[in-house]
C-alpha cells in the first residue's frame, strides 16, 4: 500500500545546476557593487595577495561588475574573458531550467568540459595570463 504522506521525491541536484546557479548567484552580487568604487577595493585573490602578479582569473570581479552596469569597454579591459563568461553563466542557466521543465536530467558537465571549443578557448585564456604576467614583470 501507497504511503499517502510521504513527500514526492525530488530529482537530485546536479553539478551543472551548482555552477549555475553558483555563477549567477555572483552576477546577482555583482549588481550591488559600485563600479565606480570596484576597482578601489582589497586585493582578494591570494596568488596576487603572495606574488603581485596577477592570476589567469585577476579582474573577472571587476569584469562582471563593468558588465552588469553596461560599462562593456571597461569590462574587456578588467579581464576580456569575463563576457565569455558571463555568456557561459548563462547559457548554462538556461539549459538547467530548460531540462528542470522538461523534467529531464541537466547538462552533463563532463561532458560539456570536453566539447572541441571549450579546449581553445581555454588555451587562450591562459595564454592571456601568461601574457599578463610578462607585460607586468617588465613594468
Amino acid at each position: 500500500m501507497a504511503d499517502l504522506c510521504a513527500e514526492p521525491r525530488r530529482a537530485p541536484v546536479s553539478s551543472a545546476e551548482v555552477v549555475a546557479a553558483g555563477g549567477l548567484l555572483a552576477l546577482a552580487t555583482a549588481c550591488f557593487l559600485s563600479p565606480q568604487h570596484i576597482a578601489d577595493g582589497p586585493v582578494i585573490c591570494p596568488f596576487r595577495r603572495l606574488t603581485g602578479l596577477p592570476c589567469p582569473g585577476c579582474g573577472l570581479t571587476r569584469s562582471f561588475v563593468y558588465l552588469v552596469h553596461g560599462w562593456w569597454r571597461d569590462a574587456l579591459l578588467a579581464n576580456p574573458f569575463g563576457p565569455v563568461l558571463v555568456a557561459l553563466v548563462l547559457a548554462l542557466s538556461v539549459a538547467v531550467v530548460a531540462a528542470r521543465v522538461r523534467r529531464r536530467p541537466s547538462p552533463d558537465l563532463d561532458r560539456v568540459v570536453r566539447m572541441s571549443w571549450l579546449r581553445p578557448v581555454l588555451i587562450a585564456w591562459l595564454t592571456f595570463a601568461v601574457v599578463r604576467i610578462g607585460v607586468d614583470l617588465a613594468t
